[in-house]
């Protein structure tokens, strides 16, 4: 099924409107609608199938180290070769377009036990030519044969859609269409999401299945929507942190969603919300430059809208019963405890008092629970990778092996949640540690996961 230029705009505009193009879809309905990779078993040997793979991973020396993703895979691409399809691994590892892949298709020869190519050159991105070297290659192979596409990022047309905007459709369209109907002519017709963390608006995630004739959800994929993230759903303790002040757009939506009981905040998003509470209380509040339009071109900045927002948010949630706790002090920049900042002072962790409040707002969560409980980390406390700022992320990760003992399911994002837990905590310590961060965010947030998007528009009868 090739597609046009003028279809092409069309699903693109699909993609960048996210949660507008359809306001009534739920992360189940989004589900529901995707075939799973079981739809899939009547595909006869030999049939090429294309597999985004979460193959942004640096492995170590050995299986087990710095591989967790592509691990994660080896369910799905064991199927495939049970069923003797050619699977043409592909996907992007990091965001810097010099990054080789070739690491990732040995760690799979290993974990695979068999010999997995990695195909470099693939893409001749002035004509959007896939080259004849890479399909013969596939085509002389035999049936359960793997490949590895070279990093995707290298090319430009993989990263066009990141900051497009609907005015740029038109212009990008035919390249982009372009690019699915060389997959389709040349690569396969069959294709499987088995990339969990995969939710940027890369060309292989999400144009890609316009014109393939089947599509799936890989079985790693297909489990975490289904099952630990179903639980998040239910949550009703969130610890939100991070740079990033657009979380607020998730927090805001996992806290419309009506289950959400307890707000524990830090980092920029804190920030908006510290803010907003002292208002809504007739309170004086400072941010320090956070809130300084000289530093409006930095990643902490709280702009006056984002202040707002967190008052209605705050307004909304407190008619509904929902507490909602931000720092009481801060490690600034210099290393020093204040519990006001000054209009120079950039908070960089939260303070010892902080975590006394963090800390009592848990047991308090514990002991009024009834029933089923559910909690959700995400992110972390400061700039934790200095030990100048750690001590707030060190000190509340214990907290989450608390709920956990006391027969609380306690959920961690992936990104710099996981890597706070692998730092200061165990696995065990949790329930479940996803694999991904902004997937994670996407689907209890605000917004749809691209990938999503596209493999359900696919699956629409034509």
């Amino acid at each position: 099924m090739k597609i046009t230029a003028d279809q092409m705009q069309s699903w693109c505009q699909t993609l960048l409107a996210g949660k507008a193009a359809a306001p009534d879809l739920t992360l189940c309905d989004y589900l529901d609608a995707i075939p799973k990779l079981d739809s899939l078993a009547d595909l006869p040997e030999g049939t090429a199938v294309l597999v985004r793979g979460d193959v942004d991973a640096k492995p170590g020396e050995k299986i087990g180290d710095g591989d967790i993703r592509l691990r994660s895979m080896v369910e799905t691409l064991q199927f495939g070769r049970d069923h003797g399809w050619k699977q043409i691994i592909f996907g992007h590892i990091g965001r810097d377009p010099k990054e080789s892949l070739v690491k990732v298709a040995e760690r799979f020869a290993a974990l695979l036990e068999t010999d997995v190519p990695l195909l470099t050159d693939w893409l001749d991105e002035e004509s959007i030519t896939i080259a004849d070297a890479a399909v013969q290659r596939i085509a002389d192979s035999k049936p359960g044969s793997l490949f590895v596409l070279e990093n995707t990022r290298q090319y430009k047309i993989e990263r066009v859609l990141w900051k497009a905007k609907p005015a740029d459709l038109p212009s990008l369209a035919e390249p982009l269409a372009g690019l699915a109907n060389q997959f389709y002519d040349k690569i396969a017709t069959v294709f499987v999401n088995e990339a969990f963390s995969a939710g940027s608006l890369d060309a292989s995630s999400t144009v890609v299945p316009a014109v393939m004739d089947r599509v799936a959800l890989g079985r790693y994929v297909a489990d975490q929507f289904m099952g630990p993230m179903m639980q998040c759903l239910k949550t009703q303790l969130v610890v939100f942190s991070g740079l990033k002040i657009d979380k607020l757009d998730d927090l805001e939506a996992m806290v419309g969603r009506g289950t959400i009981r307890r707000v524990l905040a830090a980092g920029s998003l804190a920030m908006a919300l510290k803010k907003a509470i002292a208002e809504l209380d007739g309170k004086a509040c400072c941010l320090g430059v956070a809130e300084d339009l000289a530093h409006s071109d930095q990643p902490y900045y709280i702009p006056r809208e984002r202040v707002d927002q967190a008052k209605r948010m705050i307004t909304a949630g407190r008619k509904k019963g929902v507490r909602f706790t931000v720092p009481i002090d801060s490690v600034i920049q210099d290393g020093s405890i204040v519990s006001t900042l000054r209009p120079t002072d950039q908070q960089f962790d939260i303070g010892p008092e902080s975590s006394k409040l963090f800390e009592q707002e848990v047991g308090q969560f514990i002991e009024s629970r009834s029933g089923e409980a559910v909690a959700f980390h995400n992110g972390v406390f400061g700039k934790f990778e200095d030990p100048q700022f750690e001590e707030g992320t060190r000190r509340f990760f214990p907290q989450l092996k608390r709920m956990k003992d006391a027969g609380i399911e306690v959920y961690v994002g992936g990104g710099e949640g996981g890597k706070g837990l692998k730092k200061y905590g165990k696995p065990d310590w949790v329930t479940h540690v996803f694999t991904a961060g902004g997937t994670v965010l996407n689907a209890l947030g605000s917004e749809p996961v691209p990938y999503l998007v596209a493999l359900r528009t696919a699956s629409l009868p034509d």
